[in-house]
Formats: structure tokens, sequence, C-alpha cells
């Protein structure tokens, strides 16, 4: 296996441990922000950008997770549509992450921190409408 660190969730028991990598934590957190209305994207860095345009979809994008001795503190970066209560909606993505891990993983999580890199002043449908009609 790989020299990444991993969760050992659960009690010892006779059958074996339980461990969960913390790509798992950001995979259901990332799936979990991007379900919550008002949000457009997460926030990825330039070589995700490309795996997507080539049709590879990462789902732990836009999200960091930090295992400390204390707790496991998560980051979440996202893009925001415009007209939403930007408050409001880093709440609910805060609530959905932590529950979706909760129920996934029975991991309590210190933190859950909501990064807001940006507008999206546009909706997606109507972008893509707009340029049907330019083109004829």
């Amino acid at each position: 296996m790989s020299d990444k660190p991993l969760l050992n969730v659960g009690e010892n028991s006779t059958l074996g441990d339980i461990e969960i990598a913390p790509e798992v934590i950001e995979v259901i957190a990332g799936i979990a922000a991007s379900e919550v209305a008002g949000v457009a994207s997460m926030r990825g860095n330039f070589a995700t950008g490309v795996a997507e345009r080539l049709g590879k979809v990462n789902h732990g994008k836009g999200v960091k997770v930090e295992l400390a001795e204390d707790g496991i503190v998560i980051d979440i970066y996202v893009v925001m549509d415009f007209g939403i209560s930007i408050p409001q909606t880093a709440q609910q993505i805060q609530d959905n992450a932590r529950q979706a891990l909760k129920n996934m993983t029975a991991l309590e999580i210190k933190e859950i921190n909501v990064h807001i890199v940006g507008v999206q002043m546009e909706p997606k449908e109507e972008s893509a409408e707009e340029e049907t009609e330019e083109e004829e």
C-alpha cells in the first residue's frame, strides 16, 4: 500500500481494522458540497481542469483534508452562483458535508471551513443557449 496516512475507524476486533484514506473523505465532502443549491462549481487546479475536459471527473476537487491530533479539519473551496445568500449557502455546505461524513464514515469532524473563491455571474444553461443562438 502507499505511505499515505489512514484514519483508523472502529474498535479493534478479532476481524481486523477499518481504515479510511483521506482521499475518501475528500470525495465524500466534495460530492456533498456540490449537491447544495447555489454552488456553481468546486475550485480545482490546472491539472484537474484539463482532466475534466478529457472526461475524467474528480469528485475530491476543491476539498483539502488535514489530519490533526485533535481532529479532522476540512477546507472546501467553492464558486457560488450570483444572487444567493452566501452565509446561508455556506452553512448548508457545512451541514451537508458533516452529515454525509457522519453517515458514511462515523467520523467526528473538528472543523469544516468554507472558502468562497468566486461568484459565477450568469447561469450555466443560459450561456450555452446564448452560444447556440449566436451561431444561428
